[in-house]
């Protein structure tokens, strides 16, 4: 059965596209309400609606919230399979995680090409944060840049360290380190070391160990890859770029596209591959983003490195480095998800049919 879901009817139209749509209404004969032109004033409004500057492109540097962000504590998501909405023409729809199983089924054509193909059948989302970049020591090397601005000392302790890098600004400014006084101050320090955070983010040009020669072998056979971050897109892109990975990543889930928890992320990446979530496989460092994966349907493998391997042991799979991966362990991941004639079924017992039970006309 032909899938009616695609994953272009979630995503908002670009600029130039809406602005032709507004300018040439079409006609009613059709059967189609008039559009309404808007004036060039409103150009703008319409544009940063969609998370786009004037020319259409990604709004350019980062915004005060994008940085504040960065040090924010997210919320897992999809807890009961709950999705994320879209604006529709009809109103708002409700997508969640059985919503796209059931409706991103393979059409016909798609299902020839995966059975002599079958590994283009599945979809991989990366997370930015210590899977594809260092982001712990560019966040460490943050608080640390703080401290010496601020005269602070950051004492050499594992579970400040520890901190540091996955808990919240807020969390550790007033209750791990005792450097705020007041709200205002607070603030002033979230945002320089926002800052600080982004300019080291300049330097970053070399990813972790194993991950281009990875991409490079999925590149190789085909299979779409998504990336995930809580950067805005203009800045995300420049860094990928930097690192030589830009080319590898057919769909990328920022800032711009307004999800509120890890989960709402990995959704937006399935729908941007067209792939369905059960079909698709979270590369993660973080335990709450592997419980967020799983949640969706989706398996979920683990980089150990940032995390101790005791406490990814949830993940489908975990590796050390990802020179250890290779694309037959994707298809592990899957073998236990056959066909559906090997599912348990309940058998049907015999019903024998009723006798009919035969009658005499008499005629008097």
């Amino acid at each position: 059965m032909d899938c009616p879901l695609r994953c272009s009817s979630f995503l908002p139209l670009r600029p130039e596209r809406l602005l032709c749509r507004l300018a040439h209404p079409p006609s009613n004969g059709l059967g189609f309400p008039r559009w309404k032109r808007i004036e060039s004033g409103r150009c703008l409004v319409v544009c940063k609606a969609f998370g786009f500057d004037e020319q259409g492109g990604g709004s350019r540097g980062f915004s005060k919230s994008t940085a504040l962000k960065v040090f924010m504590e997210e919320a897992i998501g999809a807890e009961y399979g709950e999705g994320f909405e879209t604006f529709r023409p009809e109103g708002p729809l409700k997508v969640d995680v059985d919503f796209l199983n059931d409706r991103m089924q393979e059409s016909a054509l798609q299902r020839i090409r995966y059975a002599m193909k079958p590994d283009e059948a599945f979809g991989l989302i990366f997370t930015w944060d210590n899977v594809l970049a260092d982001t712990r020591a560019l966040k460490l090397d943050a608080w640390y840049q703080l401290g010496l601005e601020e005269g602070k000392h950051i004492p050499e302790d594992n579970n400040i360290r520890r901190s540091l890098t996955y808990a919240g600004a807020d969390h550790v400014l007033t209750k791990v380190l005792h450097w705020v006084d007041g709200d205002e101050q607070l603030e002033r320090l979230k945002l320089r070391l926002s800052e600080l955070y982004f300019e080291n983010l300049q330097n970053l040009k070399a990813p972790m160990e194993g991950v281009k020669e990875w991409l490079d072998a999925l590149y190789t056979v085909g299979i779409p890859c998504a990336v995930t971050s809580r950067l805005d897109r203009t800045t995300l892109i420049a860094a990928l770029k930097r690192m030589g990975l830009q080319k590898y990543f057919q769909a990328m889930v920022t800032e711009e596209d307004g999800m509120d928890s890890i989960a709402h992320r990995f959704l937006s990446a399935a729908v941007k591959l067209d792939r369905k979530p059960s079909k698709c496989v979270v590369f993660e460092d973080d335990p709450r983003g592997i419980t967020a994966a799983h949640n969706c349907t989706m398996m979920a493998v683990a980089l150990i490195g940032a995390r101790p391997a005791y406490e990814l042991v949830q993940a489908d799979l975990a590796v050390a480095s990802f020179s250890e991966l290779s694309i037959i362990n994707l298809r592990r991941l899957f073998a236990h998800k056959g066909s559906a004639f090997m599912d348990l079924q309940k058998q049907i017992g015999e019903i024998a049919p009723r006798r009919r039970k035969l009658t005499i006309d008499t005629v008097f």
